[in-house]
């Protein structure tokens, strides 16, 4: 009995840690969370609650941040069809009224907006009792709560989905905090 012991334990141990990689990959790094944080330092330096910025890529799309201390970071990227509105807007550091603008009257379509509860970046799953994450692009949204059954995608597609969102949102992040760190090299 001894001996047929031996090799289902070694098969056990095969399985699970065959499975480890799996977990792991569950759980996927964030590249948006050191950008966020460091967002979010340079906004509480700069006793800024808000800030908006013209997208590096595409002079008609900018993106604009509400940051609500300790809760959350509420980020929109959009094209507008009046770019020189919103350009004079960021002159006078009206950056609410960008955010608004974009929120309200943006290019059909073009919108992404990220929820990032906690302002820590985006996360695949929500850590402890901590609410998802969540992405709409145009008119999709995805809810990054850990669970891609619930919103009837495989687990693939929302792998990919946070992948892209999390990247996305990363470079509106950057471009967000280079805006920060001009207006006080600018002052």
């Amino acid at each position: 009995m001894a001996r047929f012991d031996r090799p289902v334990l070694g098969v056990a141990a095969l399985v699970i840690c065959a499975a480890i990689p799996v977990a792991f990959a569950a759980e996927q790094e964030s590249k948006s969370a050191p950008v966020a944080k460091e967002l979010v330092q340079a906004l509480e330096a700069a006793k800024l609650e808000n800030i908006a910025a013209a997208d590096p890529a595409d002079p008609a799309s900018f993106i604009a941040a509400l940051y609500i201390p300790g809760t959350q970071l509420l980020v929109v990227s959009a094209k507008y069809s009046a770019p020189p509105l919103l350009a004079e807007r960021i002159k006078t550091n009206d950056y609410m009224g960008v955010y608004v603008d974009l929120q309200s009257a943006s290019v059909r379509g073009s919108k992404v907006f990220v929820q990032d509860a906690g302002a820590d970046g985006l996360r695949s799953k929500p850590d402890g009792d901590q609410a998802a994450d969540t992405v709409e692009v145009g008119d999709k949204s995805v809810v990054f709560d850990g669970e891609p059954k619930k919103a009837k995608i495989s687990e693939a597609d929302y792998t990919k989905a946070f992948t892209d969102a999390d990247e996305r949102y990363a470079k509106m992040l950057s471009t967000l905090v280079a805006q920060v760190k001009g207006k006080k090299s600018g002052s």
